[in-house]
């Protein structure tokens, strides 16, 4: 595994607060956006960051973009370049969570980064001041805001904050914690570093909420706007705007991708080594099996608090149940 720049030397004891980030950025064929995203990560006015990227073997300039970085604009900053496993954007960013020299431990965190991105300066400073609000001991996922902007960096519209809580059972249906925005704290990056890799997962901002939600960890969702994420048509889901996504998203609900995705968490769950809540292991009885049309699915959501954030998202996700589509 190559390391592009020199890792500093590291002290005996655990870094002073707010602590260190690491960032974990997943490339692929991203030559063409990549120099934005890393020069703001570059602009950042927190300076405690070492960026390690996995890339899944991209055949442009990805490769020499980041290898310029390191030797420029990212000096005095570790930047490792690791090999993906090639299988898509949510197992190379749980490839690079779980990649055994990532450091862990008091005071470590760890910022997922999209390629097409591009972050505000005060991104890393606002999530580690907010976690730092938090117990220590508890795992924490943060997840913040963002601006909309086109392929050309026009703004096309921002995010929207839930509605309500982001509980347990909101987060078995919906992923409601933005991956381009996602840091974990300590305990965190520790329970996803214990859960390991599933090759069920689909989406890893999705996967993690809902493990720390299901280890009794919280998801705390900023109304800050932290960076600028970039709509184009390589973007694995996207974010919703307009008629036409909503349309989209419907089709999702009623297709065969929605299931999967949801039976892809609940299994990487029952197969985690993690110490679960007992809510937790009520929801993963209560879902076990695959999904049959029929009332009594209706009944065991409603029963397990199972809902998403909206009253019309709930009520399709109940007729997708008694449809056998969820």
């Amino acid at each position: 595994m190559p390391v592009l720049s020199p890792e500093p030397a590291r002290p005996a004891s655990p870094p002073p607060a707010p602590g260190h980030v690491s960032i974990l950025l997943a490339t692929f064929n991203g030559a063409r956006w990549l120099p934005a995203q890393l020069e703001s990560l570059a602009r950042q006015s927190h300076v405690d960051w070492s960026l390690w990227v996995g890339d899944d073997g991209s055949g442009d300039d990805t490769r020499r973009i980041v290898a310029d970085f390191a030797a420029g604009a990212g000096r005095g900053h570790e930047v490792r370049l690791v090999e993906g496993p090639r299988q898509g954007a949510a197992q190379n960013f749980l490839a690079l969570l779980t990649h055994p020299d990532l450091p862990a431990g008091p005071g470590r965190f760890a910022a997922l980064c999209d390629q097409d991105d591009v972050w505000l300066p005060g991104k890393l400073a606002r999530a580690l001041d907010r976690l730092g609000q938090k117990d220590a001991a508890r795992p924490v996922i943060y997840g913040a805001q963002s601006l909309h902007i086109d392929e050309e960096g026009r703004p096309v519209g921002r995010s929207r904050r839930p509605r309500g809580p982001v509980s347990l059972g909101n987060a078995v249906v919906q992923n409601m914690v933005s991956g381009h925005s996602c840091v974990l704290n300590p305990a965190a990056l520790a329970l996803a570093r214990e859960a390991g890799r599933h090759p069920g997962i689909a989406f890893q901002d999705w996967w993690l909420s809902l493990l720390v939600l299901a280890a009794g960890g919280e998801a705390l969702i900023d109304e800050e706007t932290v960076l600028l994420y970039r709509q184009h048509g390589q973007n694995v889901l996207g974010a919703p705007v307009g008629l036409g996504a909503l349309l989209h998203r419907i089709g999702l609900l009623f297709g065969h991708d929605y299931a999967r995705w949801i039976a892809g968490n609940l299994a990487a769950l029952r197969a985690s080594p993690v110490d679960l809540t007992p809510e937790a292991r009520a929801v993963l009885d209560g879902l076990s099996g695959p999904a049959q049309p029929g009332l009594a699915r209706l009944r065991a959501l409603r029963r397990l608090g199972v809902h998403r954030q909206s009253g019309l998202g709930t009520a399709l996700l109940w007729l997708g149940a008694v449809l056998g589509r969820v």
